[in-house]
């Protein structure tokens, strides 16, 4: 009788691959396995999985490995792989190789850093806090994975410098208290390939920091990014502390510690405007460099 579990060798011989073929696939995430010990198992029922997602997938575009590849993004979409899937398993396991490998297997199926960032990390990182949140994963796990998301980010960021003149500098940070980083970095390199100046300040930044860097004349605007509910009174000092410093800097709330916050609390905290995404927020900074005065007669500030 089969067994349920094969060892690397007895699943490339399911496949009719060579063993590190199986194990390329184990690294990148696309073929489930469980490390035992020393060595990699395999459930049968991953090996049929595997052999059907491979006689449904489309063949991957080439050469996607910059901002935005030679494959568009529609093409990435069409693979419909469970990328982030792949990743999450990557970092819980802690394998920063493995992780890696997802990463530009994604690109090579037509993913750009953005949907990377956007569609990738953002969703694997978020499945894994959730997972801490209910006690399912210890946060020692959570720990080490964010330490390999944080290299991985080390390592796309380079990718997210554009030639030419910058658009303007743009300062973002998050309040005191505040531990999340990881946020920051990802919205810090999205503004950059979209041509603005970035000047990250990092997590629990104190109001003073944030005036300091207000007080340069050339920041068209102050990002403040809130991911803990806990800190939205420290939010709302840095938001103070910016708007003293230089009145005629925007300044812009954002962040998943604001969700299903009041209109009143979000008004609170001090803000200009609140923003949803990167996007959101490079068209909101665009708008208000044209015309300060042009931009407020279109919108309403929070307060």
């Amino acid at each position: 009788m089969p067994t349920d579990v094969l060892t690397l060798h007895e699943a490339a011989g399911e496949l009719g691959v060579h063993y590190m073929t199986v194990y390329r696939y184990v690294r990148l995430g696309l073929l489930d396995a469980t490390k035992v010990g020393k060595s990699w198992q395999v459930s049968r029922s991953a090996i049929e999985s595997f052999q059907e997602g491979s006689a449904t997938s489309p063949t991957p575009s080439r050469g996607a490995h910059g901002a935005r590849g030679a494959a568009s993004e529609r093409d990435f979409d069409k693979m419909a792989a469970p990328w982030a899937e792949r990743l999450e398993a990557r970092l819980l396991a802690a394998d920063g190789p493995g992780a890696w490998g997802v990463v530009e297997a994604a690109q090579t199926s037509g993913a750009g850093v953005d949907d990377i960032y956007l569609n990738v990390l953002s969703p694997a990182l978020v499945s894994i806090g959730e997972r801490w949140e209910s006690g399912s994963i210890d946060v020692a796990v959570e720990h080490r994975a964010s330490s390999v998301a944080l290299r991985l980010l080390g390592r796309l960021g380079q990718r997210c410098v554009r030639r030419g003149p910058g658009r303007g500098k743009i300062v973002i940070g998050a309040p005191a208290g505040e531990q999340h980083g990881i946020p920051l970095a990802m919205l810090s390199d999205l503004l950059r390939l979209d041509g603005w100046d970035v000047i990250d300040l990092g997590p629990n930044t104190p109001p003073d920091s944030f005036a300091h860097a207000a007080a340069d004349g050339d920041v068209i605007a102050m990002g403040v990014s809130v991911t803990s509910p806990g800190t939205l009174d420290a939010a709302a000092d840095a938001c103070r502390a910016i708007r003293e410093a230089s009145p005629d800097t925007l300044v812009l709330l954002g962040g998943s510690g604001l969700y299903e916050r009041s209109e009143s609390e979000l008004a609170a905290i001090g803000a200009h405007l609140v923003i949803g995404s990167a996007s959101e927020m490079s068209v909101v900074v665009e708008e208000f460099r044209r015309s300060p005065t042009a931009f407020w007669r279109k919108r309403t500030p929070v307060r």
